[in-house]
């Protein structure tokens, strides 16, 4: 069975997937937007448990991802992933963002989950033009899909904004 690409208009806290990412900082103490949101509906567990994977390897660096516990939330587990700052596109944005996704996708595999809920990641405060972000989104995704079909059944992309909506319905239906 082919694996589904849907896209809605949303809170990613409140979805029922089995693993949902967060577009989260070297830190992975929590933050503003999604972060700060998916931490605070989560509970003190999420953050327990990216303590530990600091103290082990001190954060997570730009384009790689690690996964925790989902506290409350409706999910089984978070995927913490740090996209890039957008830096004019002269310091490997495009390609680290692309590794995001695609090491997402890795751990969601690894951790035989089936369902992913993505969020727009870097276009809030890391400032990725939108469109590009949208474009590197769907493409990994799809391409990831395709080499891997019989591990997902269904990956969301999640949007805060109608901007994004409208991007990702755009890139979705053609």
């Amino acid at each position: 069975m082919q694996p589904n690409i849907q896209v809605t208009k949303g809170d990613i806290t409140k979805v029922q997937v089995d693993a949902i990412v967060n577009a989260a900082n070297t830190s992975l103490l929590g933050g503003g937007g999604v972060d700060g949101a998916i931490h605070r509906a989560g509970s003190k567990a999420i953050l327990e448990e990216c303590m530990q994977i600091r103290a082990r390897q001190g954060g997570c660096p730009t384009g790689e991802a690690v996964i925790t516990t989902a506290g409350n939330l409706p999910a089984k587990y978070v995927i913490h992933t740090v996209g890039p700052v957008w830096q004019g596109g002269k310091a490997n944005e495009e390609l680290l963002l692309a590794n995001a996704y695609r090491n997402s996708l890795e751990l969601a595999k690894a951790n035989h989950c089936r369902t992913v809920a993505f969020p727009n990641i870097s276009t809030g405060v890391y400032h990725f033009p939108k469109h590009l972000a949208a474009q590197i989104a769907v493409k990994e995704v799809t391409n990831y899909l395709q080499l891997h079909p019989d591990h997902f059944d269904t990956v969301l992309f999640i949007c805060f904004d109608e901007e994004n909506y409208q991007l990702y319905q755009n890139l979705l239906s053609t």
